[in-house]
C-alpha cells in the first residue's frame, strides 16, 4: 500500500531510473495521475505534460465505449471495432457521437493546459503515467494515439493494477512498469492510505509550476 500520490510517483521514479530511458517524456493521465507524474518527471528531469483521454459512449449506453478521443494537434479518435460492429454504427453515426465529446475534451485541456503548446513526443521516450488502473481502457486509448505521433518508444507506468491489465497494456506498449499486481484487486482508494479526489484547480496550480517546484505538489 501506498502513502499518497507522491510516494507512489516517488518510488515509480526509482524504478524507472534503472531503465536508463534516452530521452523521457512524462505524460500523465488528469486528474490522478498528475502528482504521479510529476515526481516522475522531477525525478528523471523530464519534460511534463498531460495527456486527454475522452471516452466516446454507445448508443444508450455510455458506459461502454466505441471510440475514445486523444487531445492532440489534431485530435486523434481510436475505435473499438468490435463494439462498433455490435451496435451496427455507421460513419455519420461516429461522427456523431465524437462531436458530442470534442466540447469537453476542448474544455478540459483549456482548463489544465491554457494556451502552452503540447509537448513533442516525436523521437522521444514516452513515460505514459496514472495512479493506478483497473481495465486499463483509458490508458490503452493513449498508447495507441501517441504511438502514431512517432515516439522512440512509449513506457506505461503504473504504481499498481491487475495482472490481466498489465498483461494487455504490454501487448499495446513496448514497456510496462507496474510496482504492484495484487491477486486481488480492489478500487485504487484500497491501495492507497490517503487517496483523494483532486479538483481541477489543484490540477491547474500544479501544472503552472516551474518542473523543478513540481515534486513538491
Amino acid at each position: 500500500m501506498f502513502k499518497d500520490r507522491r510516494e507512489a510517483g516517488q518510488e515509480l521514479a526509482a524504478e524507472l531510473a534503472k531503465l536508463r530511458l534516452p530521452e523521457p517524456v512524462v505524460l500523465a493521465l488528469p486528474r490522478g495521475g498528475v502528482p504521479v507524474g510529476a515526481e516522475v518527471a522531477a525525478a528523471l528531469n523530464a519534460p511534463f505534460d498531460l495527456v486527454f483521454v475522452r471516452k466516446v459512449g454507445a448508443p444508450g449506453d455510455p458506459e461502454l465505449a466505441v471510440a475514445a478521443i486523444v487531445d492532440g494537434d489534431p485530435p486523434d479518435v481510436v475505435f473499438n471495432r468490435e463494439i462498433i460492429e455490435a451496435y451496427a454504427l455507421s460513419d455519420s453515426d461516429l461522427r456523431a457521437l465524437i462531436d458530442l465529446e470534442r466540447p469537453e475534451l476542448e474544455r478540459r485541456r483549456l482548463a489544465y493546459r491554457g494556451e502552452r503548446q503540447i509537448l513533442s513526443v516525436s523521437g522521444r521516450t514516452v513515460i505514459l503515467v496514472d495512479d493506478g488502473a483497473a481495465t486499463g481502457t483509458t490508458m490503452k486509448a493513449a498508447v495507441r494515439a501517441l504511438k502514431r505521433r512517432s515516439p522512440r518508444e512509449v513506457v506505461v507506468a503504473l504504481p499498481v493494477a491487475p495482472l490481466e491489465t498489465v498483461e494487455e497494456l504490454a501487448r499495446e506498449a513496448d514497456k510496462v512498469v507496474c510496482l504492484s499486481q495484487p491477486p486481488h484487486f480492489h478500487a485504487l482508494s484500497y491501495h492507497y492510505s490517503k487517496f483523494p479526489q483532486l479538483t481541477d484547480e489543484e490540477v491547474t496550480v500544479a501544472m503552472s509550476k516551474p518542473r523543478n517546484a513540481r515534486q513538491a505538489c
